[in-house]
């Protein structure tokens, strides 16, 4: 391959990031729909092709799995050959790669196992229970996520000093609790394959200057997505010898909630001088107006490092914008829109709505079920944690490891035995006291058992047994196979009465093609029935199930990052839902609300809708409210309003009158929603919402010259206007 087959087809921007000197550190801020991934594959290919690099003396980080096999797959079709000792994947997959090459290093056993979310959660609640921690006063999913953001910062629980802060001590207590069984029982969660591996590297020279000598060049997509323990870990590996390549947008950090710390982009320059920055800004994606409209709203940000998107497509269509009175209005404006266009020749599947929270998802869902339209709610549970996949693949880890306790107590009563809550309470115990696996402990404990669970007990262990001894020479698929037979669960699932379409025995025999369908790495250091396993544990932690062909997608904005649409409808642009209300006092949290807006508008191709309510029932409350600060931040000139059946439009909205379109003001006395008010300091405004009674009563105001504010209704000395 030569020079000129690389480059072909890149644009000048492009073309120069790929054929950067290999002995530089590069920063490509690559902005919405310009092209990354292309410019990552090739990067790839000019360092093999033309600056003879080894392809096992390079590093690609991904995010999701999905972008990790599309990566391996166009790289492959690019250089015409297999590139199966390269290393690829999300850091989570590297780093289990790296924890099942060297589990003595890292204070491991070979039988490791990978915990998952729904598992971590399980345990959670165990450890808590079996403690006597109140749930109702310590919530499980509070205290995982407290666990999982710890992991995140690299911090272990005697790192912490919780003072005088209850929540934070029953926390660490429980964070203590968790990482000793799953130290006992060969655990290792998604957070701690990062800290692990990073911690085996630190703690050993002779193998961190082996693997920073082994990768040469070090290339990482979504560098903006980046939390604590992942940059630490991209620094360690990289020394003055290799280079790192990172590819990332500082406009589109939006997961700050789960980690990512935008300041890792930001601090690339410093940290890793001297590295030249490139930026991408032809679009291919969208239109004029579309990327004119976003610009201009990303622009209000603050601290960002400059990008302005581009494109040669022309201006397009101007931004509809419709303000409805009510979110059934917004679900009839949206979804008559989507049905016009269906009838007009668009496939429902290029049809996306967007929304900031899951609960506004309901209202379209009962509009398209009314129009007869077929839709797929994005984000669903994904394949391998499906009940009936986690059962089987349960089966397939017992009879690879007979200690796997978790595998143990999901299927040791499933299906159904006749084994009881207190005949395994009883093994737990015996587990405890006398250092084994529960496994062994059953068998241990039988004797001791009355008849009916002794023998019930006794079915069980002889079942694994005997599958694990059959199963040893057949083939990964059909190993899958017998087990999901002969453990029952394919009978189960065929008798299933709740199951009336059959797709829980459809997904059990597509765990089987699955099977048949992987490949396993020839210089692995796992076997291939622990590296399906794996592949199995770590897909449940990345990508959400694929948008599926003939159905309008709904999801939310987070949701949405990666994936482009025709039709775009950008919903619930109201404020304290978007931007959330939680964002108000933080400037940090506010800027990342606008880049998840500029990432909704950013995923629409050709037509993107933005639409409001002035009277919402979200959360069991029906509020009033404004039109986002966001669609104040967009230019006139680049949208149009919307006259609709029901609504107004934006250009006749007036703040003052809001609340005189034919809605009743809600309240009790002379407080009501809708009400002009006169504060002493901050002017005339309306009263949005009010909360409580007496003097610890609360009103939230729209004030013309400083905004909304609650104000504590016994000191705020209002006068009613």
């Amino acid at each position: 391959m030569n020079l000129s087959e690389i480059i072909d087809g890149l644009n000048d921007n492009q073309s120069q990031s790929v054929t950067l000197d290999n002995t530089q550190n590069a920063l490509i801020l690559a902005g919405a729909g310009s092209g990354k991934t292309r410019v990552l594959i090739h990067r790839i290919a000019y360092l093999v092709t033309q600056k003879n690099t080894p392809i096992d003396a390079i590093l690609a980080v991904t995010f999701t799995n999905k972008a990790a096999k599309e990566m391996r797959e166009r790289l492959e079709l690019l250089l015409r050959r297999p590139i199966r000792s390269m290393w690829v994947g999300t850091f989570h997959g590297l780093a289990h790669r790296l924890l099942r090459a060297h589990p003595i290093e890292a204070n491991l056993s070979t039988q490791f196992q990978i915990l998952d979310q729904q598992d971590q959660f399980r345990i959670v609640k165990r450890l808590m229970k079996e403690n006597q921690i109140d749930e109702s006063k310590y919530p499980v999913r509070k205290i995982q996520w407290f666990i999982n953001q710890q992991k995140d910062e690299g911090i272990r629980p005697s790192d912490i000093d919780a003072g005088y802060n209850y929540f934070v001590k029953q926390s660490v207590r429980v964070f203590e609790l968790y990482e000793a069984h799953c130290q006992a029982n060969e655990l290792i969660d998604f957070a701690e394959l990062l800290v692990r591996s990073y911690t085996l590297l630190k703690n050993n020279a002779e193998l961190l200057a082996h693997y920073q000598n082994r990768f040469e060049h070090i290339l990482v997509d979504e560098f903006q997505d980046t939390n604590t323990i992942q940059y630490k870990w991209i620094k360690l590996l990289t020394s003055g010898g290799n280079k790192v390549f990172c590819v990332g947008d500082d406009d589109q950090s939006i997961y700050g909630w789960r980690g990512a710390k935008i300041e890792n982009i930001q601090k690339l320059e410093s940290d890793f001088h001297p590295i030249q920055t490139i930026r991408l800004e032809q679009n291919y994606r969208s239109t004029g107006n579309i990327l004119a409209a976003s610009n201009a709203l990303i622009a209000n940000n603050a601290n960002r490092m400059g990008k302005s998107l581009w494109t040669n497509s022309g201006n397009g269509d101007l931004i509809d914008i419709y303000e409805a009175r009510t979110e059934t209005d917004e679900a009839d404006f949206v979804v008559s829109t989507i049905q016009k266009r269906i009838n007009d020749g668009t496939l429902p599947s290029e049809c996306a709505i967007l929304y900031r929270s899951n609960a506004q998802s309901r209202g379209f869902e009962e509009r398209l079920i009314k129009y007869n339209i077929p839709y797929l709610i994005y984000g669903g549970l994904r394949f391998f944690e499906r009940a009936e996949i986690k059962d089987a693949l349960c089966y397939l880890r017992l009879i690879e490891s007979s200690a796997d306790n978790v595998a143990f107590e999901r299927v040791v009563n499933f299906p159904t035995r006749g084994i009881g809550n207190a005949t395994i309470e009883k093994i737990r115990e015996f587990s405890r006291e006398n250092h084994t696996s529960l496994f062994q402990a059953s068998i241990a404990l039988t004797p001791s058992l009355p008849t009916r669970a002794a023998n019930a007990l006794t079915g069980f262990t002889q079942l694994i047994e005997q599958m694990s001894d059959e199963a040893k020479h057949l083939d990964l698929n059909e190993k899958v196979a017998y087990l999901i037979k002969e453990s029952g669960l394919i009978n189960h699932y065929s008798n299933d009465k709740t199951d009336k379409a059959g797709s829980k025995k459809e997904n059990l025999e597509e765990l089987i093609a699955a099977a048949k369908q992987y490949i396993h790495e020839p210089d692995s250091d796992m076997n291939e029935v622990v590296g399906f396993i794996s592949l199995a544990s770590l897909d449940s932690s990345g990508d959400t199930n694929a948008p599926v062909n003939q159905n309008v997608q709904l999801m939310t904005i987070h949701s949405a990052k990666g994936l482009e649409f025709p039709q775009v409808f950008l919903t619930g642009m109201e404020e304290d839902l978007f931007p959330s209300r939680q964002s108000k006092d933080e400037p940090h949290l506010m800027d990342e609300e606008r880049r998840l807006c500029y990432v909704g508008m950013t995923r629409a191709m050709k037509k993107l809708s933005l639409s409001f309510a002035v009277k919402r029932f979200l959360h069991g409350q029906s509020l009033y409210a404004f039109p986002s600060r966001f669609l104040n931040e967009i230019p006139s000139e680049y949208t149009n309003s919307v006259k609709q059946k029901f609504g107004a439009t934006l250009q006749n909205y007036q703040e003052d009158d809001i609340f005189n379109q034919d809605i009743e003001p809600e309240g009790q006395g002379q407080l009501k929603v809708g009400v002009g008010v006169k504060h002493a300091k901050f002017g005339f405004g309306t009263v949005l919402n009010f909360e409580g009674d007496g003097d610890s009563a609360r009103i939230q105001i729209k004030f013309k010259a400083v905004g909304t504010k609650w104000l504590i209704a016994s000191y705020a000395n209002l006068e009613f206007v």
